[in-house]
């Protein structure tokens, strides 16, 4: 490392790649949401109904499930300089044909495939875990997490700004656009100045690429029961588009669309078997070991909390202004209420990360599910009666849970097995996209107060399973390119 020191002012050294990294995250969530502050205006200039706006918003994460695991896979075998800049490099395009689209089958496509760029999350928690010992590594990967998390806030104030300087019936082309013209620069620009590691480090990879390596064969079968998941919120998010949901594709298409989705399971399955047939058939060595519940215990947490942020923040404006509408609040005061939940992110995330790595990461992980359930709890029980600035506090302090959640997970992801970080980042950022697609299904049946219920029963099941996960201690193992065991500490 090229300091001990964590000087968040500092441009150099490790905290250089942070600083380079989170904003790359940022550009990335500019670029994906940037579609959301101006989508009243692109529905009005091209005639847009409100089914295919729906359409739209769904298209925009659809993609991101498939694509936080193979990005996972590129970012372990190619390193995070090329993996990030090329993803930043292509997202561009979609940006560019999102902006030039001229009827809603145009913006359709452009929005599915501008879900891969919300993948890119999980690139910088790889390359942060190279730079940052573990003692700095929660508030290190907190800070990446939070701060980058932003950029789709930053894009719901500065878009419609841009869109009404440029004026006229194109001028949230020209927005749009440009978000695409700034990822297409700094792809250049993070690729000239960043490295994969510190000089000297060596960059561990898998023996294969397709799939985790595990270490014994329940673990295998873990890993492919938790697997279905991911296939499964695929399944709902087509089913929503069903005849049976909002009614947006043919029977047939959505028949096409689940034998696709699930020839893509078999298509993992044996992907996962290929790669672990060989060196399971082996002794592995106690050094080498891992256990597969640590991953699978974080996508639980990341699906609650991650998941849960997702859904609320989709509707929590509508929900103030429905509870609170007899008071005089407005659409645009309820929206503002409501944008706090995701602000959090700037403080929250780094804090669960620094409580990690202060008092434990086992403990700061069950004190924000615990508080995640109890808060949630609590919300769920806001209703007219109430006054605005009490449900605004409860909802502030819910939400610090939330975040701090998220960064208590992605601090101790690093630390299982260096050489598949990005894999694992990439099925634990997965999940939380798995939890967002899960409560919003459950909001379309339920009242609001069973929707928060939902979420804190959840959250409190997660409390139960995160009490089984090991804190890291010790070293983990990593084989260099001469055979020589590298020993890299965890704490």
């Amino acid at each position: 490392m090229s300091s001990t020191q964590f000087n968040l002012f500092s441009f150099t050294g490790k905290m250089k790649i942070l600083h380079m990294s989170w904003l790359a995250f940022f550009i990335s969530f500019v670029v994906w949401f940037n579609h959301a502050p101006l989508m009243l205006v692109i529905a009005e200039n091209l005639k847009l109904s409100q089914s295919e706006i729906k359409t739209i918003l769904i298209l925009n994460v659809a993609l991101t499930i498939p694509a936080r695991i193979a990005i996972g896979i590129l970012v372990d075998k190619f390193g995070p300089k090329r993996t990030y800049s090329t993803l930043l490099a292509i997202g561009s395009i979609p940006c560019f044909m999102f902006a030039a689209a001229d009827d809603f089958q145009q913006l359709a496509l452009a929005r599915f495939l501008m879900g891969f760029v919300g993948a890119g999350f999980v690139i910088g928690i790889r390359m942060v875990g190279e730079w940052f010992p573990a003692r700095q590594l929660g508030i290190a990967e907190g800070i990446y997490g939070g701060w980058g998390n932003f950029g789709s806030a930053a894009a719901a104030i500065a878009l419609p700004t841009l869109a009404l300087a440029f004026g006229g019936d194109n001028g949230w082309r020209y927005a749009i656009a440009c978000t695409g013209v700034m990822a297409l620069a700094y792809s250049v620009v993070y690729f000239f100045s960043v490295s994969d590691t510190p000089k000297g480090s060596t960059y561990f990879k898998p023996k294969k690429a397709g799939a985790m390596e595990v270490t014994s064969i329940w673990d295998l079968f873990f890993y492919i029961l938790m697997t279905i998941p991911l296939y499964a919120a695929l399944t709902l998010l087509t089913w929503k588009l069903s005849p049976a949901g909002m009614k947006l594709l043919s029977d047939g298409s959505v028949i096409g669309i689940y034998i696709g989705i699930w020839l893509l399971f078999l298509y993992n399955l044996y992907k996962i078997v290929h790669v672990n047939e060989e060196h399971l058939t082996q002794p592995i060595e106690e050094i080498h070991k891992y256990k597969f519940k640590q991953v699978a215990i974080l996508d639980l947490a990341y699906l609650v909390t991650f998941g849960s942020e997702l859904a609320v923040v989709s509707m929590l404006p509508l929900f103030f202004h429905e509870t609170f509408k007899q008071t005089g609040i407005t659409t645009v005061q309820a929206g503002l209420l409501a944008s706090s939940f995701a602000f959090m992110n700037l403080v929250a995330r780094p804090g669960g990360g620094w409580l990690s790595d202060k008092y434990g990461r086992k403990l700061s992980l069950s004190i924000c599910v615990i508080g995640c359930a109890v808060g949630y709890a609590v919300m769920s029980q806001i209703n007219s009666q109430w006054s605005i600035v009490l449900a605004f506090a409860v909802t502030f302090l819910c939400s610090f849970f939330v975040q701090a959640g998220c960064g208590a997970v992605y601090a101790m992801v690093p630390l299982i097995k260096r050489r598949m970080t990005g894999q694992i980042a990439g099925m634990v950022g997965a999940y939380g996209n798995v939890g967002g697609v899960t409560f919003l299904t459950v909001l379309s049946f339920v009242t609001p107060e069973v929707f928060f219920l939902t979420i804190a029963a959840t959250a409190v099941v997660v409390a139960i399973a995160v009490q089984f996960i090991e804190e890291p201690s010790g070293h983990m193992a990593e084989v260099m390119e001469d055979g020589s065991v590298a020993m890299i500490e965890v704490v």
